[in-house]
């Protein structure tokens, strides 16, 4: 019995961005064939394009913002709600997820158990705090090429987070997703390395460095705590890792 070949071709890879789009944003995108999420797990390459295409519609609004003669944290906190509508709060909602099940649970079963609950915690509730604070004081003091590379970065190591570590449940959107293909994930790194380098010099390769360790403690702690990753866990790597580049952007200044 033959077995249907996915299409790997440049001609389907196109379809590969606006997928991506779909995955991870609330950005409209014109209705798609049933062959672009044939293979979503391929599409990962494309998540750092994800990231330039907000950086893009944020530097708009950075932009109209000044020329208004807003001050910087009123600009910071208007680009942290567009980011948030933008991409419908999956990743913060990941961060208080994260946050309640890993520290809230005393095993693997009840931590993945609070991780899916849709109700907020005490821990959930602090890490918002926290993290969405210094994310705005962070956009208030970087520059937008900063921004640029933190949300590229950001979106660059969900995929390899994915490859490195199995899925924790046997459900949910990172199982739906699948694992990427090393290829994807590599390809991702590259384009996401050459847009952070264009925008910020040697300190995009600094930078890197900083979102690679950053994923690796996330990575560490889900795999001791749960086991392995799930979509909180990506969407908490994805907002600290950004968090984190941007806060060592700041400082290198």
């Amino acid at each position: 019995m033959e077995t249907e070949k996915t299409d790997t071709g440049p001609a389907s890879m196109l379809w590969d961005v606006p997928a991506a789009l779909v995955l991870l944003t609330r950005l409209p995108v014109p209705a798609l064939p049933s062959k672009a999420f044939a293979d979503p797990a391929r599409a990962v390459w494309a998540y750092p394009l994800v990231g330039l295409i907000l950086a893009l519609i944020t530097g708009a609004l950075i932009s109209l913002s000044a020329a208004l003669g807003l001050p910087a944290p009123i600009i910071a906190g208007l680009v942290l709600g567009v980011l948030i509508l933008l991409t419908g709060a999956m990743h913060e909602d990941g961060l208080a997820d994260s946050a309640d099940g890993l520290w809230g649970g005393h095993d693997r079963a009840r931590r993945l158990e609070i991780m899916k609950d849709s109700r907020i915690g005490a821990y959930g509730v602090l890490a918002l705090i926290v993290v969405m604070g210094l994310r705005w004081m962070g956009l208030a003091e970087a520059t937008w090429p900063a921004i640029v590379a933190a949300l590229v970065l950001s979106r660059m190591m969900m995929p390899a987070l994915m490859l490195a570590l199995p899925h924790a449940r046997s459900d949910g959107l990172s199982h739906s997703v699948g694992a990427p293909p090393r290829s994807s994930v590599l390809a991702g790194v590259f384009i996401g390395t050459v847009i952070a380098v264009a925008c910020v010099g040697m300190a995009g390769v600094i930078a890197l460095c900083i979102a690679g360790l950053s994923t690796v403690a996330i990575g560490v702690i889900a795999r001791r705590k749960i086991g392995g990753q799930t979509g909180d866990i990506l969407g908490a790597t994805q907002i600290l890792t950004e968090l984190s580049v941007l806060l060592s952007l700041v400082a290198m200044a």
